[in-house]
């Protein structure tokens, strides 16, 4: 879940003017089960995701992202499910979180530790160059850290710092956060593509973009700050965002933001690149009524703060013989 910050974290983009995201994880999951498929079908790999595949030869996996990460990482005769919490091409990086969790389960099966940056680096380089998906950076590395952070970006790549606030603050900005879903799902590469970033008038909203990363930062750490100013700067960003591309948003999701705003959320925006997905709000207690009464149409998703990123939740070491 990204605040503030996106769109900084496009490499054409940081890497001459720098980036910084505002980001969490939350608990939302997405689950990678694999194992070695043992040798009693005609068919030497099973993967299980939206649909099923059954092939005998890498190439012929039609997921790219599977097809690559299995060349990667010399991966062979698998059955590999996917489940998740949430809905794919929703704005909530659930297939960076795939691509993390996939690479963490590859190198577990091979008895291999991956650190979180090795596992962030390389599902960047498997979703942007090998898949040629065009996007940030952001998702695969906040999947793979986890927690809440300022990612900032530079022409070295990136760090991750994290947000350092007193437990009670955190437990008060994450009661004052409402998601609805939109019910519109896109691809954010196809997003991405529709507002490349070209212009200079673009950059010069991604610059205003990236210095609300540090006013948001200070209204979390400094304690004599209203916490409720995140939820004004939150609007502030979503305003910008909206200018960096027509395909951003659409009518609908004008008319639900100004309604959400109207039943009185202070701020709010669209999740991910854009063009549906899930409406975050930041509002006050005393107004949650409103605004759920405002959103009823939409699905309400609760949701806390998560602490970790990707990891093993079952380890079972296979021995893998290669066929002759």
């Amino acid at each position: 879940m990204s605040f503030f910050g996106g769109g900084t974290d496009m490499e054409n983009y940081f890497r001459e003017n720098g980036g910084s995201v505002l980001s969490t994880t939350f608990d939302k999951y997405c689950y990678v089960n694999v194992r070695h498929l043992p040798r009693f079908f005609d068919y030497s790999t099973e993967l299980s995701y939206s649909k099923t595949e059954r092939v005998t030869s890498i190439d012929d996996i039609q997921h790219p992202a599977i097809r690559n990460a299995m060349k990667m990482l010399d991966m062979h005769e698998i059955r590999l499910t996917y489940e998740a919490d949430l809905p794919a091409r929703s704005g909530l990086g659930t297939s960076s979180s795939f691509a993390v969790g996939m690479l963490n389960a590859f190198y577990a099966l091979k008895g291999k530790y991956a650190d979180k940056k090795k596992l962030a680096d390389e599902a960047i380089y498997l979703e942007r160059v090998l898949c040629n998906e065009a996007g940030g950076w952001q998702d695969q590395i906040a999947a793979s850290f986890g927690g809440f952070n300022r990612i900032n970006f530079n022409a070295d790549g990136y760090e991750v710092f994290p947000v350092i606030i007193s437990p009670e603050r955190k437990r008060q900005l994450n009661d004052n956060l409402m998601m609805f879903f939109t019910g519109f799902t896109r691809f954010s590469s196809d997003v991405q593509k529709a507002n490349k970033v070209s212009d200079r008038e673009k950059y010069a909203q991604l610059k205003q973009m990236h210095k609300l990363v540090d006013d948001a930062e200070q209204v979390l750490v400094d304690k004599t700050r209203n916490l409720d100013d995140f939820g004004r700067l939150l609007d502030m960003t979503w305003k910008l965002k909206r200018q960096t591309g027509a395909a951003i948003s659409t009518d609908s999701i004008d008319r639900l933001y100004v309604k959400g705003i109207e039943a009185g959320a202070l701020g709010g925006k669209l999740l991910g690149a854009g063009g549906g997905g899930f409406l975050v709000f930041y509002v006050q207690p005393d107004k949650q009524e409103s605004v759920m009464a405002a959103m009823r149409n939409l699905m309400y998703i609760p949701f806390r703060f998560e602490d970790g990123g990707t990891r093993v939740i079952h380890y079972t070491p296979e021995t893998y013989v290669p066929k002759e």
